[in-house]
């Protein structure tokens, strides 16, 4: 039976944690018939051993040797059979319910992308700064349930098919970068798509330890705060004056949360965190050129080539 869903899991040498997140999806309660699509994005693939593990027939495993995140997820849709395609990152675990409560905001309100709230789960509390880091990796903004004029990352999301503007949406060129999801629902906002929430559709979100540092979530802060004018400049229509503007944003940010920022670091204050992001994701906004974006998947993620002796 072809299956009416396809939870598609991309994954990058976290064999264990793509197995955890499988199955969890594997304990979906939901009526409706189903599939999994685990994408191993290593060239080597380092994953295909562990995640054969998993005997469920409903379970696929693919093998993408094209390092990047874009190539993962398009990878997923090429293999995937389902109308309705999920999203879970390999990092995320999800509720028994959690399918089951996407599909029915998407029945309800016709959206043809439906996300739910994402709350993190540290394996261990780190020293300092633990509430900003569990709202850094979080994603639960005060939405009713419904359809909602703003969209999300891929991470915890579910849409519709046909709603997707090519076969494989996914640019490669945010294979290294990421914000290939933000790119495609920018796409498919400006094509008319809609959007909608789902608040008991919920996942846990597992970061592994060396990404729980200021170090790591700062600089995804800068990444972060190049979104919009990146968007602006490489979507479907090029629009200067949104540059332009989220430029000057990030001026005004940058003076205010520097100063605060200063300040708060000086007074060692519990929260200061927060004003470090802040700050970051300023200079993010005024500094949104494509030559000064931080990697952080595929090529950049693999062990440079040794020089060949002569």
């Amino acid at each position: 039976m072809t299956p009416a869903v396809s939870i598609i899991i991309p994954t990058f040498r976290r064999p264990a944690r793509a197995l955890a997140a499988a199955q969890s999806a594997i304990a979906q309660t939901c009526s409706v018939a189903f599939e999994i699509v685990l994408v191993d994005n290593d060239p080597a693939g380092s994953a295909m051993w562990p995640l054969r593990a998993l005997t469920d027939p409903r379970v696929t495993v693919v093998h993408e040797p094209g390092a990047g995140v874009a190539n993962a997820r398009n990878a997923g849709l090429r293999v995937a059979r389902g109308d309705t395609i999920a999203f879970l990152d390999d990092d995320e675990i999800a509720q028994p319910s959690w399918l089951g409560a996407l599909l029915r905001v998407q029945k309800l309100s016709g959206a043809d992308v439906v996300f739910g709230p994402v709350r993190t789960k540290l394996s261990e509390p780190p020293r300092d700064h633990r509430d900003y880091f569990e709202a850094f990796f979080a994603r639960e903004p005060r939405h009713a349930e419904g359809l909602i004029r703003t969209y999300y990352g891929c991470g915890c999301s579910l849409l519709r098919r046909a709603a997707l503007p090519s076969p494989e949406p996914f640019s490669a060129t945010r294979n290294e970068i990421g914000g290939e999801d933000d790119l495609l629902f920018h796409t498919m906002k400006a094509n008319g798509a809609s959007f909608a929430w789902a608040p008991e559709a919920w996942v846990w979100e597992t970061p592994e330890a060396s990404r729980v540092t200021l170090a790591y979530t700062l600089r995804r802060a800068f990444a972060y705060g190049q979104g919009p004018a990146t968007k602006a400049w490489t979507g479907p229509r090029r629009n200067l004056p949104a540059v332009v503007f989220w430029m000057a944003v990030g001026a005004a940010q940058t003076i205010v949360y520097g100063a605060a920022a200063l300040g708060s670091y000086v007074a060692r204050t519990r929260r200061r965190a927060f004003a470090y992001r802040k700050f970051v994701e300023g200079v993010g906004k005024l500094m949104w050129f494509p030559i000064v974006k931080p990697r952080f998947y595929g090529a950049a993620k693999l062990p440079k080539a040794k020089p060949a002796a002569a």
